[in-house]
């Protein structure tokens, strides 16, 4: 009989106290993205309008910057662990401002535009995986699911606060709008100055034995199921906006969108450590079929259905995601940053290859005049492509784990080897 997961502590006691530098942390999860989303969803807009960029080459620039935000973490998370987590994620805030004062620039110069953005794609891609890190140092792990789910919930929340504040300026006020910004990050910036540094921010062992590689001792097998999680996940965030506007308009589209950022906001961190308690391959399985039973309902058309389908798609990816990044801090031996770098990756080649290949489907469903056969389709990848993971669950574990319905579960002494906080 195979041990019981034991019960984590309630939210409220993972959470607090909190310190002072945990606390402005969790703040700047907010005001980060806050900043970031008055400006990044206009962009499109903002290229094609107002500094009169064709489509082609805005759909290129949002592509190119789109990787290197997400993929880029893979060298966030590895210059964290060579540098530390504090000065990484400093000198991803510099990058950051710098990019934002750049589109202030642009205003003169169009084509500083691009350079500006892909400087705040870099500074973005640097930042995470340290503030994850930081985030959960020396936290244990019944701990961790609360704290990670926190991040995310501010994260969300700034996401969502973002583009309402910022609607009425992007075009009527652009300059006023870009200074507010870049004077909101040097503010944040000057706060991480302050942060203490951590007592472990590298590995621990000699340099000659500690791995180099960005995905030496990747966990496999969270890292698949991230890429495929971000992959099917992003038929919706790619093409939600195309179909919904068609069929509703642009305000009950960003009803949806609002729905789904409260939803990630109050169930993530409520359902953390249920989730953290949950058997991996359960996970697994509940976290896709919510994506499936979402991107099937939303071949209805109808604004009911919107909003169904977005509120299960979303539920489906709060288990996936929180659970993909606790399984892969488990199961590898490397520095949380650059676990949460490799996540990072994962998620990116995903993300890149659900523009493109989403967008070859969705245009064929276009063309053919039934869109609503995308979403069946993409419903059906959710069901025939996860069991290909399951390959993977013998090869990448490190130790034996019992074949039975706790596989993947944390328990108090499921850490393969490794000191919480590293």
């Amino acid at each position: 009989m195979s041990e019981r997961t034991p019960r984590g502590p309630g939210l409220r006691a993972s959470l607090f106290p909190l310190t002072g530098p945990l606390r402005f942390l969790l703040l700047s999860s907010f005001l980060i993205p806050l900043g970031s989303f008055m400006v990044l969803p206009f962009m499109s807009v903002f290229l094609h309008e107002r500094l009169g960029m064709g489509l082609g080459t805005v759909g290129v620039v949002l592509a190119v910057a789109s990787l290197v935000q997400f993929s880029g973490g893979i060298v966030g998370g590895a210059l964290a662990d060579r540098i530390g987590l504090r000065r990484t994620m400093l000198w991803a805030l510099v990058v950051r401002t710098a990019g934002f004062a750049g589109l202030l620039l642009a205003l003169r110069w169009p084509p500083f535009a691009i350079w500006a953005l892909v400087l705040t794609c870099c500074g973005a891609a640097l930042y995470l995986p340290a503030n994850k890190a930081y985030l959960v140092h020396g936290v244990d792990d019944e701990r961790r699911p609360a704290f990670l789910s926190a991040g995310n919930a501010a994260l969300n929340a700034g996401m969502a606060v973002g583009p309402l504040i910022a609607g009425p300026f992007v075009l009527s006020s652009p300059g006023w709008l870009f200074a507010a910004v870049t004077t909101l990050f040097l503010a944040v910036t000057a706060g991480h100055a302050r942060l203490p540094g951590t007592t472990a921010e590298h590995p621990t062992g000699s340099e000659d034995t500690a791995p180099s590689g960005l995905l030496a001792d990747v966990a496999l097998l969270p890292f698949a199921a991230n890429a495929l999680a971000f992959y099917l996940y992003f038929h919706f965030q790619h093409f939600l906006a195309v179909y919904a506007v068609e069929r509703a308009s642009s305000a009950f589209y960003s009803v949806v969108l609002l729905l789904c950022f409260t939803l990630v906001i109050v169930v993530q961190p409520l359902a953390s450590d249920l989730i953290r308690r949950m058997p991996y391959a359960l996970a697994l399985a509940v976290g896709f079929t919510g994506l499936a039973a979402g991107l099937a309902v939303l071949a209805a058309g109808t604004r009911a259905a919107l909003l169904a389908g977005g509120a299960l798609i979303t539920l489906g990816d709060i288990v996936l995601f929180l659970k993909n990044d606790l399984e892969a801090l488990r199961r590898s031996p490397r520095s949380d940053a650059v676990v949460f770098g490799q996540q990072r990756l994962a998620a990116g080649l995903g993300a890149c290859a659900s523009g493109v290949l989403g967008g070859q489907l969705y245009g064929l469903s276009e063309r053919a005049g039934h869109t609503g056969w995308f979403w069946l389709l993409a419903a059906a990848q959710c069901l025939l492509l996860p069991p290909l993971l399951l390959t993977l669950r013998r090869r990448t574990a490190r130790r034996p784990v019992p074949d039975d319905d706790h596989e993947g579960a944390l328990t108090r002494d499921d850490t393969d080897g490794r000191v919480p906080g590293r």
